[in-house]
């Protein structure tokens, strides 16, 4: 299939009504692309598209739930035909600061619940109509907890290996249909997600940085785009490093 341009794609990024996939959903729809959020917060949702705009559609539903993740795509579709791009940016941590023998198992089964299932949810239900199209870029947001692990927050960084291995899986299951899927592993990006951290938490992160600092939310958006546009096309299961050198494998 012909490459697009950007203002004739559509996209679907879940978590978006703050944080990375708000950040994104601004880039994107800068660049023409008609945009459906998907996050749980209402109220977040309606400030997002006041700021957003007309080309953005906000869908306020649970990302783990496969009939709302259904009828949420469904009505994109209905309006546009066609979804080029999606990218699962909805993610929790849990309780953080605690080691393995203080979890509590229903703080663990939530985060996986959100960032693992979510992240399949949302592709099962996008993935056939790339297919289509013979066509789709496809961005599961990882993190680098999840290559190297990080103390304190054992669900999360379990859940983001999870997201990778998945990518690996997809990446080569629709190596030959003109879709690829590919992740991305955040160190520390300055988000409300980590508004919630204990301090210690995030220091301890940050100092394993190289650079020394966090992220930006305009550093994420700006290597996202380029990984979900058509350009990007001979690479596919692959984890894109975004940790200011902590992790160069």
């Amino acid at each position: 299939m012909t490459p697009k341009s950007w203002d004739k794609q559509t996209a679907v990024i879940t978590g978006g009504a703050d944080g990375l996939g708000f950040a994104l959903a601004q880039r994107l729809l800068k660049l023409g692309v008609s945009v459906a959020l998907l996050d749980i917060s209402d109220e977040k949702l309606k400030c997002a598209a006041s700021a957003l705009g007309p080309n953005a559609r906000v869908f306020c539903i649970d990302v783990s739930d496969p009939g709302q993740v259904r009828t949420a795509v469904g009505s994109f579709i209905a309006e546009f035909n066609h979804i080029d791009i999606l990218v699962n940016c909805a993610g929790v941590t849990g309780k953080t600061g605690l080691k393995s023998h203080e979890v509590d198992l229903a703080d663990f089964d939530r985060v996986f619940h959100v960032n693992v299932r979510g992240s399949f949810v949302t592709f099962q239900a996008v993935i056939p109509h790339m297919l289509a199209s013979n066509y789709g870029r496809v961005l599961h947001v990882a993190s680098i907890a999840g290559k190297e692990g990080n103390a304190g927050m054992v669900a999360y960084s379990a859940s983001k290996a999870a997201v990778i291995g998945m990518t690996k899986s997809q990446g080569k299951e629709y190596a030959e249909t003109g879709i690829t899927v590919n992740a991305i592993a955040p160190a520390v990006i300055m988000t409300a997600m980590h508004d919630t951290m204990p301090s210690k938490q995030i220091t301890y992160m940050t100092d394993k940085i190289p650079m020394k600092r966090c992220g930006s939310l305009e550093e994420f958006a700006a290597s996202a785009t380029w990984i979900i546009s058509a350009e990007n096309s001979f690479t596919t299961g692959f984890t894109f490093d975004l940790s200011g050198g902590r992790a160069v494998y």
